[in-house]
């Protein structure tokens, strides 16, 4: 029986993330509410709707014992949980303010993601060991200073843009840009990661970034077609971003994220049978990278993307003010 899931939503035919974000065009009138129920729904996620990944990608008994490598994966999971839940109710204000019913159903389908999104990273602590009970209370003491500090913030400059201003398109390049365009190479370092270390949790990633990939392109194409229709809102888009951008450099997500890294780097040592032949990337073994060039790279994804993805919206005056000349 010939599949009708499309490529981009195919779990073994999609591709990375940031081929996807970077080489993919779609709209939100293609990624309508039916797209996502038969691609997404009865697609993507066939077979692993309840967990985010399949039942024979197995959790390794050592990553359910004390130590720095599950310490590492619960605060990964523990903090995009939270993320994620702010991005659903973030969400739900562009559903709210969309122009039409292409971008009302395609962010109602975007919301539905970051909410599943956050229930596979809770469910996953629990296959990692953390009680179900009382879990949500948890998670959301452990992230409280990450909360805080670095998605508060966050979230009150894409709703105040959205809600109190009334700027949806503005919205969608805060979304677009600003925050899947900074946080998606994580879930891409993620899936390299934990692919021999954490089956399921590679795989939850994978799911994730299928996702992304949708997120990032659709949003771009609704930001590129709006500015060629109305060229007028180029100035208040790269003050936008200027002020996006100033926001992240004021923002200590890196010492949240090295800190991660660190306690990754020290768990991966115990393991070094599994990651001997290992490449994170092509020609450099997982084993040999620090947490300062992980989350380098990382970094370097995140301007690779922003520089395409920019240029195919027909703003490439916005490089220089997001510091990508």
């Amino acid at each position: 029986m010939t599949s009708t899931v499309p490529p981009e939503a195919d779990w073994n035919e999609a591709p990375t993330l940031l081929d996807g974000a970077m080489n993919l065009s779609l709209t939100a009138e293609q990624c309508d509410l039916a797209y996502w129920l038969g691609a997404v729904a009865q697609g993507t996620l066939r077979g692993r709707a309840e967990t985010g990944h399949a039942p024979e990608a197995g959790t390794p008994a050592y990553m359910r014992e004390p130590g720095a490598l599950r310490d590492a994966l619960v605060m990964e999971l523990g903090y995009r949980s939270i993320a994620e839940e702010k991005a659903t109710r973030i969400l739900a204000h562009y559903v709210a303010q969309a122009p039409g019913l292409p971008e009302l159903e395609f962010y109602t389908t975007q919301l539905v993601d970051e909410a599943r999104h956050a229930m596979v990273f809770r469910r996953h602590l629990v296959e990692l060991g953390m009680p179900a009970e009382g879990l949500v209370d948890e998670v959301a003491r452990m992230s409280a200073d990450y909360t805080k500090e670095i998605l508060e913030p966050v979230e009150e400059f894409a709703v105040r843009t959205v809600r109190d201003e009334g700027d949806f398109i503005g919205g969608v390049a805060i979304f677009t840009i600003v925050i899947e365009g900074v946080l998606a190479p994580a879930a891409e370092l993620s899936e390299r990661k934990w692919h021999r270390l954490d089956p399921a949790a590679s795989e939850i990633a994978r799911g994730a970034s299928i996702d992304e990939i949708r997120h990032l392109t659709v949003g771009s194409d609704i930001l590129r077609r709006y500015l060629a229709a109305h060229p007028e809102y180029r100035p208040r888009l790269l003050d936008i971003l200027r002020r996006g951008r100033r926001l992240w450099d004021d923002l200590p997500e890196e010492a949240y994220v090295l800190r991660r890294e660190e306690l990754f780097q020290e768990g991966m040592q115990r393991h070094r049978d599994l990651l001997d032949d290992y490449e994170v990337w092509p020609g450099r073994r997982l084993l040999d990278t620090t947490p300062r060039e992980r989350y380098a790279a990382a970094e370097r994804w995140t301007d690779e993307m922003a520089v395409v993805r920019l240029n195919h919206m027909g703003v490439p005056e916005a490089l220089p003010v997001l510091g990508l000349t």
